[in-house]
Parts: C-alpha cells; sequence; structure tokens
C-alpha cells in the first residue's frame, strides 16, 4: 500500500492538526512494515529542510502561493495531482480539507465540526464557501476518521453523513508527559516564562468557544477563598485583539479585578510544556467544543489534577480521573478548582486517576487503527 498524506500543517507543530500529523506518520512509518508513505507537503521559503521527517518517509514539497487561496489550490489541486504523480493507492488528508475530487480513495479526518457549529466563525461569504466546499469533499471520501465519538455524532447530524464510513479514534498524549520531573529544568522553565510557584494553569486557544471568559469568572471565587496565592497562569498565544473571534480579556479581567490574579505566560514551545504542566497545582480547560481534548490528557499524564467541563469529547479523555462540570457553571468551577487546591487526599486520589487514564491512551494503538481504516478503503487484490 502507497499511501500519500497531506502535510500542510506538518511544519506547524504547534497547532493540533501539525501535532497529529506528525504522530500519526512517525508511528505508522514504525509499526506498519508493507506501508510506503509519502508526506505531500507545501515548499517553506524559510526552511531548509523538513523537520521530523522519518528516513523512512519520502516528501515531496510543492510550491504554492501564500494566503487562504494558496491553501485551497493546494489541497483541491496540487494535493491530488501531486498523489497521481508519485502513484499512490490510498491518500490521506488529516484536516478537513479535502478534495471534491481525487484520483485514488481519500481518507480525510475530521477533527471537530467547531467552525460548523459556532455561528462566529461562519461569517463571510468565503468562510462559508470553504465550509461548504470541505463538507462536499468530506462527503466524497471513502473513510472520515474522527478523534471522538462526541465528534462522530456532530458529523452524522450536521453533513448527513452515514456512521458506518466514520470511525472514531483517539488520540494520545506523547512520551515526554511524564510526572518525572527534572529539579533543575523545572525551575529554568519556570523563570523562562516569569511563572510563581504555585499556580492554576490554562494552556489553549482563545477563541470564544475555548470559554475561557467563564474560566475567568470562575477565578473570582478561587481569589476569594485562596486569595493571590495561587494565581491563573494563561499560557498560549494571547490575541492581539478583540473581536467576534476573540473577546477582550484584558476588558474582562479588568473588570472583574483580575489584574493581580491572572498571568499571561504567552506562547510556549513544545519542548517546555511538560514541565509547565508539572508546575500546576490544577488544569482547567473548559472547552464547548472540542473533537479530543489533547491538554487535559497531557496535563493528566503530567500527574495534575483536572477540571473540565462535561460536554463534547472531554467527557471521553477524562473518564472518571478529574471534575467534568457544567463549563457554565463559573460557582461550581471555582469551588472544583479550590478543591483541587486545599484537598490534598483529593488532589492525590486524582493524580493516580489521571496517570491511569492517560496511559490508556497511545499513538500506537492510533496508528494501527487507521491502517485499519485505510485498508477498509481497498479492493482485496490491492
Amino acid at each position: 500500500m502507497h499511501l500519500a498524506i497531506n502535510g500542510y500543517f506538518w511544519n506547524q507543530p504547534n497547532t493540533g492538526s501539525g501535532q497529529y500529523t506528525r504522530q500519526l506518520v512517525i508511528h505508522l512509518d514504525r509499526l506498519i512494515s508493507d506501508l510506503e508513505i509519502t508526506l505531500i507537503l507545501p515548499k517553506s521559503l524559510e526552511s531548509d529542510g523538513i523537520e521530523g521527517l522519518p528516513p523512512e518517509v519520502t516528501a515531496m514539497e510543492i510550491p504554492i502561493r501564500s494566503g487562504h487561496l494558496g491553501k485551497v489550490v493546494f489541497e483541491q489541486v496540487s494535493f491530488p495531482r501531486a498523489c497521481r504523480k508519485v502513484g499512490a493507492t490510498i491518500a490521506h488528508v488529516p484536516y478537513w480539507g479535502p478534495p471534491l475530487q481525487s484520483p485514488m480513495p481519500t481518507v480525510v479526518t475530521i477533527h471537530d465540526m467547531t467552525t460548523l457549529l459556532v455561528h462566529e466563525y461562519r461569517r463571510g461569504l468565503a468562510a462559508r464557501f470553504y465550509t461548504a466546499m470541505v463538507s462536499a469533499g468530506a462527503r466524497a471520501a471513502e473513510q472520515i476518521i474522527t478523534d471522538s465519538e462526541a465528534s462522530k455524532r456532530d458529523i452524522v447530524e450536521h453533513l448527513g453523513i452515514s456512521g458506518d464510513k466514520i470511525s472514531a479514534i483517539h488520540l494520545a498524549a506523547g512520551p515526554e508527559f511524564t510526572p518525572e520531573a527534572n529539579f533543575l529544568l523545572e525551575i529554568a522553565t519556570r523563570q523562562k516564562y516569569n511563572l510563581p510557584e504555585s499556580y492554576v494553569l490554562y494552556l489553549g486557544g482563545y477563541e470564544i468557544h475555548k470559554n475561557v471568559v467563564t474560566l475567568l469568572e470562575a477565578y473570582t471565587f478561587v481569589t476569594q477563598a485562596l486569595g493571590e496565592d495561587y494565581p491563573l497562569v494563561l499560557a498560549g498565544r494571547k490575541p492581539e485583539k478583540a473581536s467576534s473571534r476573540f473577546p477582550d480579556y484584558d476588558g474582562i479581567i479588568k473588570q472583574l479585578d483580575l489584574e493581580d490574579s491572572v498571568i499571561w505566560a504567552g506562547y510556549i514551545e513544545e519542548a517546555d510544556k511538560p514541565a509547565i504542566y508539572r508546575g500546576a497545582s490544577t488544569f482547567v480547560f473548559l472547552s464547548q467544543h472540542e473533537g479530543f481534548g489533547l491538554p487535559p490528557l497531557e496535563a493528566m499524564a503530567c500527574g495534575v489534577p483536572v477540571v473540565t467541563g462535561n460536554t463534547s469529547s472531554l467527557p471521553e479523555v477524562i473518564g472518571e480521573a478529574g471534575f467534568g462540570l457544567d463549563p457554565n457553571d463559573p460557582r461550581r468551577i471555582g469551588g472544583s478548582i479550590i478543591a483541587t487546591i486545599v484537598q490534598e487526599e483529593l488532589a492525590a486520589e486524582l493524580k493516580e486517576k489521571g496517570l491511569k487514564r492517560a496511559a490508556e491512551f497511545s499513538w500506537e494503538q492510533t496508528a494501527i487503527d487507521t491502517a485499519i481504516v485505510y485498508s477498509a478503503c481497498l479492493p482485496a487484490s490491492a
């Protein structure tokens, strides 16, 4: 079997689609001996090579135009043409950007339906046209992979695709996410981002569906109980300005009188994430639409108590290993954060459960399950 993978996000490992593409290629190459892999990706003018590519994997770089139009042309024209050129027997687009027509059976991964479900993301003719195009491409695909049963239900309901052609395959935390700490590294990482010795952590995006506003509202109850001893660290790239997609966080923090209780850590390098997780007393993630929710799983793998919402895919991730609450109930969320900090036995129990839960997920299993989907797309003689 010769697999061609759309590598548009390969050189963006800080994105969810980039992480997924890399982990999938690495583990497919390692585990599936009779699989030939060609990664087809845009040519980067800033890079001298393709970082992290396994030596057995072939890469084809294609020059593209910049901007959204260049991305669409790559997905709809360049990628299918390259698949035919390399003689692939199956193609995989590991994000929601499949071509309308493909010269061979195509698998598409739809991580989540957020862009369709959240009104603010459907504004503008270009956004609606792109969503309609990739939705049509998904219906034409041979098979669809998604990250959770929750996302599978959304795809069936909103795209009208039969559940028989959709496989829910969970993701995993990488082996670097572990409770084992290097004392000097932990101190250096904390100093690098100017973090205090104790803090509660949020790490993720700041789009409106991430529900960070409710987290800030919940934190007013935390500061009432604990003062400023456990500030809330907001990690991840801060939005440059408020818009329909991004709330006015600075204004909200000021309105809630949280200026002395919130720390913006900014963008966290991938290599620093495990130490940032391990330094936290509690990790909070209240996203209202999530295909899988890697950050809570990564936090659990690092031995950190987790508080999440009980909607979307998050219950599938945390199971019974964390607090799963109504993501719109700031009082209960604040009380749960406080409990994980002041109740030592509870924190120890959540840590133990979280480590066991995180160990149930692996990229090896993700790759094996994905290869089974590939095989189902091909005739028996292929």
